[in-house]
C-alpha cells in the first residue's frame, strides 16, 4: 500500500486500488482517494 501511495504522488493521481492476499483463497481491494 505504501508503494502504491508513493506512485500516486509520482503520477499525480488522486485514485489508486491495491488488492490484499489474505490466504486460504481469499483477497480484498482497498482503494486509496488523495484530498
Amino acid at each position: 500500500a505504501v508503494s502504491l501511495l508513493h506512485e500516486m504522488q509520482k503520477q499525480r493521481t488522486q485514485r489508486g486500488i491495491a488488492s490484499l492476499c489474505i490466504g486460504g483463497g481469499m483477497g480484498i481491494a482497498m482503494l486509496f482517494e488523495a484530498t
